[in-house]
């Protein structure tokens, strides 16, 4: 069929990668899309909220909103609006830790961005 891509172009990307950090072992789920990125962090398979953040021509900071979940816990549009900002792409990010401390989701991010430098292609 004339414009759809071919099966296999790498339109969608899985990737999977896991960290122990302060005695907590931490999975991350990337799922790459054609012009966005879903990604998943947790230790336990759940999906307790959702949000997503965009880049927009008039402000400097991205666009971001809670989908799912507690709106309180800003966890997850943060970290969206800094992948957001830094991959110039939709990005949905679900947060699942119960640790929100500022230096654990520093290190959360400094490991995503860590992976990103390895394996750009899966971001």
């Amino acid at each position: 069929m004339e414009g759809l891509p071919a099966p296999g172009s790498g339109d969608i990307s899985l990737h999977n990668f896991s960290v122990r950090l302060w005695e907590q072992l931490v999975h991350f789920h990337v799922m790459r899309l054609t012009d966005s990125l879903f990604l998943w962090v947790g230790a336990a398979p759940n999906l307790r909220n959702l949000a997503v953040a965009m880049c927009n021509r008039y402000d400097s900071i991205p666009v971001s909103t809670s989908l799912l979940g507690d709106t309180s816990d800003t966890t997850s549009n943060c970290l969206a609006q800094r992948l957001a900002r830094k991959t110039k792409k939709q990005v949905f990010v679900s947060y699942n830790l119960q640790n929100t401390d500022s230096n654990f989701t520093l290190l959360i991010e400094n490991r995503i961005k860590e992976e990103m430098e390895t394996f750009p292609e899966k971001f």
